[in-house]
């Protein structure tokens, strides 16, 4: 397995961005000139489009019943693409579909500087030039970095590496003289070394404690710091079980660590040593656990007939539309007619089972349950009967 030093090297921008908004949120309302004090009243999370395999990252969801409160769809993009604002309102209008939000959307799109964008004027013109859309140049923020600590550690992240220990320096001697709160200004002192490393991977631990005048520098590069910590925990809780089932209960803490800092399966697989469909379908599990009987039912299934279709025939698919076709939208009225359809459908009853066993409990399951910002969703928000029905016709 290719060394941290080189996965590190390889990590990418948006990650240091999402893992900013995670953990302190202040920060992006900042960073579009709103109060900070509107973070109080949103989760950053990320959302699933069903049936398409793919999730919608940096999503700012409002946890007010208010209307007339956006929902912000955050891009981070550092270097150019053409298929941009194709693929950003493409999944920003399928989430609209799938979710129907009681909230008008916003989309703001970060870049290091204008050479970066490239605008599709030709398609996208009225949505760009719209007050729906915001698009910020960390190079032009001039006196907004001046005034925000939050925004000054946003742009850390464009500073050249010759002077971005000098910064790093600055901010972490404002965040402990205007953080009253140790543990707050603890984790933003941490994120502040983290870009550091990312910025300067040539350097070594001791290097950059030196640079950062810090007396003590805990372990921060970005993923020794999640996989080591994920792996310190689990090892603890499976050293009565042994050596091997340590090791397994280690790298599930390590999966649901790295899914608080925005890392997706691919990345966490290639840390690991995981294959790609474990990490996967553990996380699915992870999902599940904020997940109501009812939704975590529904789910599992669409899944055996998104990602095992093969177990279904075509007279099972015929039969299935038939039995949801006249039923309502109701998610327990669909999960217990898909209960009773499985119990004369043993095999797949048994697959389905397979899907739901349960991982093994967490200490840092309530965060990572808050970070995929499930945690807010009112049962029957996921699914509906559409849903289902879409899985149904693939």
């Amino acid at each position: 397995m290719a060394s941290l030093d080189s996965h590190l090297q390889l990590m990418k921008t948006d990650t240091i961005f999402y893992s900013l908004f995670q953990e302190f949120p202040s920060f992006f309302f900042e960073l579009i000139n709103c109060s900070p004090d509107e973070a109080a009243a949103y989760e950053f999370t990320s959302r699933e489009i069903k049936q398409l395999a793919f999730r919608i990252d940096g999503l700012f969801l409002p946890t007010t019943e208010e209307p007339e409160k956006p929902f912000y769809l955050a891009e981070v993009q550092f270097q150019p693409d053409p298929d941009l604002y194709y693929r950003i309102f493409g999944e920003l209008f399928l989430y609209l579909r799938q979710y129907k939000p009681p909230h008008p959307w916003r989309v703001v799109v970060i870049y290091p500087n204008r050479r970066i964008e490239q605008e599709q004027m030709l398609q996208f013109q009225e949505l760009l030039t719209s007050q729906r859309v915001q698009r910020i140049y960390l190079d032009e923020l001039g006196e907004a970095a001046e005034r925000s600590l939050g925004v000054k550690v946003v742009k850390l992240v464009i500073e050249p590496a010759d002077t971005a220990g000098e910064q790093a320096r600055q901010l972490i001697a404002m965040a402990r003289q205007q953080l009253p709160d140790l543990a707050v200004q603890r984790d933003l002192i941490n994120l502040i070394e983290t870009i550091i490393v990312y910025k300067l991977p040539q350097k070594s631990r001791e290097e950059i404690a030196a640079m950062l005048n810090l007396s003590e520098l805990k372990q921060t590069r970005f993923y020794q710091e999640v996989k080591q910590e994920g792996l310190e925990e689990g090892l603890e809780q499976g050293l009565e079980q042994g050596k091997q089932e340590g090791e397994r209960l280690a790298k599930l803490e390590a999966i649901r660590r790295m899914i608080a800092f925005g890392l997706n399966s691919e990345t966490i697989a290639q840390i690991l040593d995981l294959s790609v469909e474990f990490v996967r379908q553990t996380i699915k599990k992870i999902e599940r656990e904020s997940m109501s009987v009812s939704e975590r039912a529904i789910d599992s299934f669409i899944e055996l007939l998104t990602q095992q279709r093969a177990l279904f025939s075509s007279e099972q698919l015929t039969e299935l539309a038939q039995l949801i076709e006249p039923l309502s939208d109701e998610i327990d009225v669909l999960s217990a007619a898909i209960a009773t359809w499985l119990e004369n459908n043993p095999a797949i009853g048994e697959a389905r089972s397979k899907l739901l066993e349960p991982l093994p409990p967490s200490n840092a399951a309530e965060k990572v349950s808050q970070s995929s910002g499930s945690s807010g969703d009112k049962v029957g928000d996921r699914f509906n009967k559409q849903d289902l029905k879409n899985a149904i016709l693939l």
